[in-house]
C-alpha cells in the first residue's frame, strides 16, 4: 500500500479486524461447548463437615449411584452384579486400585453398603467416599 505524499514507504499498520472475528468465534464455541464438558452422572451428594479435595494430578476412578439406584463406572453404566467384575478388569491396567464412591443422598443405606462390598471384593485397596462441604462450614473457613 502506498502512503499519499511518499512515494517509497509501505503502511505498516497491523489490521485487527480478523484476529477479533476470530477471537469473537472461538470464544461463541468455548461458551456452547463447556456445558457439554461437565462429565458424570448427577447426584445430589450428602452434606459434611470433614471434606478434603481430590487430588487433581491423577485421573480419579469413580462409582456412581444416581438417585434412582443405577450404577456407573464414571460414565459407564453397568449393573451392581457386574460392578466387581469390571473393576478387576479396569485395575488390570492401572497401577493403584483406589476409587471413589459418589451416592446420591436419598439412595439407601443397604444398596451403598452392596456397592461398597462389591468394590473392596475387586481388589480396592483405597476406598474413598464423595460429599460436599457443609455451607455453614464454608463460612466459617472465610471468617
Amino acid at each position: 500500500m502506498m502512503v499519499k505524499g511518499q512515494h517509497n514507504s509501505l503502511l505498516s499498520d497491523i489490521n485487527v479486524t480478523p484476529f477479533v472475528d476470530v477471537m469473537l468465534v472461538l470464544l461463541i464455541i468455548f461458551m456452547v461447548a463447556a456445558p457439554m464438558m461437565v462429565q458424570g452422572v448427577d447426584v445430589s451428594l450428602p452434606e459434611t463437615r470433614t471434606v478434603q479435595s481430590l487430588n487433581p494430578d491423577q485421573e480419579p476412578l469413580v462409582v456412581v449411584i444416581d438417585k434412582d439406584g443405577g450404577v456407573h463406572i464414571n460414565d459407564l453404566e453397568v449393573g451392581a452384579r457386574q460392578l466387581g467384575e469390571k473393576l478387576q478388569k479396569i485395575f488390570e491396567n492401572r497401577t493403584s486400585p483406589e476409587v471413589f464412591l459418589r451416592a446420591d443422598r436419598n439412595v439407601s443405606y443397604g444398596q451403598v453398603v452392596m456397592v461398597m462390598s462389591e468394590i473392596k471384593s475387586a481388589g480396592v485397596q483405597r476406598l474413598g467416599v464423595l460429599a460436599e462441604p457443609l455451607a455453614d462450614a464454608q463460612e466459617n473457613d472465610q471468617n
